[in-house]
């Protein structure tokens, strides 16, 4: 679903960002021509409107996420929800902050938001957020219909019994909730690098981690498509991936 609305910011970021950066390369999701990859110079990646449906439903959760990648990984990510007016930045080295401005005034507090993130125990104590796909047909939405009813099922027909599954319909802000330590995990297949990358950067800098989508890929590309994300935590990061890898049923498979 694109509106007017996604193409105008995009024409507004763009030409913003070439006139301060000429020589910055720039994908952005209204401009993408199939076949385009991001390549190792300094690319802003941009999503001009993440959670399109959200924002015609004029439900308050969409953002504009604007990236950029180095070497093909996110080095800066920005990401701002301008109806609840909140901020998420992010700077490789640096961390990662969420900033509001109650009653007026600026306050800035860094991610996570809480000064000892509890570990992680499992998917029995997990709150996850998932994405129903685009597509509602084929063997990718087979994939992700079976997972959900895994993920959600009693243990005593097989499922997991996660605490619940959030679908709240941005990949960026969805990845800013791992990062404040909201949410536990974050299970996507089928977004765009535009999606990802500025909350990608956010996370990693909270210390969340991103796999993939699919089980055993524990280094993902930027343009992967697959993506397992996991909030910050003492422990727990690797036996949580590990435990959810094994309630995926089946494979994803999107096109690059």
């Amino acid at each position: 679903m694109v509106t007017e609305t996604d193409k105008a910011v995009e024409d507004m970021v763009s030409r913003t960002l070439k006139n301060k950066y000429p020589t910055f390369s720039f994908m952005g999701e209204e401009t993408y021509q199939p076949g385009s990859r991001v390549g190792p110079e300094p690319t802003f990646i941009v999503d001009p409107i993440d959670g399109t449906t959200n924002f015609v439903h004029s439900f308050p959760y969409a953002c504009i996420s604007l990236g950029l990648s180095v070497d093909r990984r996110p080095a800066v990510g920005v990401i701002y929800n301008p109806f609840l007016d909140i901020l998420y930045t992010g700077i490789q080295g640096q961390g990662s902050f969420m900033i509001t401005r109650p009653g007026g005034a600026v306050l800035e507090r860094r991610l996570p938001l809480a000064k000892k993130p509890a570990p992680l125990e499992g998917l029995a104590k997990a709150l996850v957020a998932v994405e129903w796909p685009a597509a509602r047909d084929g063997p990718n939405f087979a994939v992700k219909a079976d997972t959900f009813r895994k993920l959600t099922a009693s243990k005593e027909t097989g499922g997991c019994m996660v605490h619940s599954l959030r679908s709240m319909g941005s990949a960026a802000l969805n990845m800013c909730h791992l990062a404040a330590g909201q949410i536990d995990l974050y299970w996507e297949g089928g977004c765009w690098a535009w999606d990802v990358c500025a909350g990608w950067c956010i996370l990693s800098e909270a210390g969340g981690i991103v796999v993939g989508g699919n089980p055993g890929q524990w280094e993902p590309a930027l343009e992967e498509r697959k993506y397992l994300a996991v909030r910050p935590a003492p422990s727990g990061q690797k036996e949580i991936v590990t435990e959810f890898w094994d309630a995926i049923v089946g494979r994803q498979d999107y096109e690059v």
